[in-house]
């Protein structure tokens, strides 16, 4: 009875570990691959903001709660919308904001 007991709490410890240690990590592995990436230069993409400054085809914009520099081969001015379309280093390319391109 007693060894029947001893084997059973260790079974139960053992297959609690592997839930623990494979398991649930692939899961949350699995999981985090389908959210968005929130961080980083695809975290800026397709984001929204605020034209603080502009002259000829760069300028400074608002977007994400930092203020980056930006360029833009359309005309732009001090307070559009825009939405971020690329990343070259520093800078963000920009377009203007549609309606319904949220």
């Amino acid at each position: 009875m007693l060894l029947k007991i001893i084997i059973v709490i260790i079974a139960s410890y053992v297959l609690f570990e592997l839930i623990e240690h494979a398991v649930l990590p692939l899961v949350w592995l699995i999981l985090k691959k389908k959210r968005r990436t929130l961080t980083g230069a695809e975290g800026l993409m397709g984001e929204i903001g605020r034209v603080k400054a502009w002259q000829g085809s760069d300028g400074k914009v608002f977007v994400h709660g930092e203020l980056w520099q930006a360029m833009c081969e359309e005309p732009l001015s001090s307070g559009d919308k825009i939405v971020v379309d690329g990343i070259r280093g520093l800078t963000l390319e920009v377009k203007p904001w549609q309606p319904g391109q949220d």
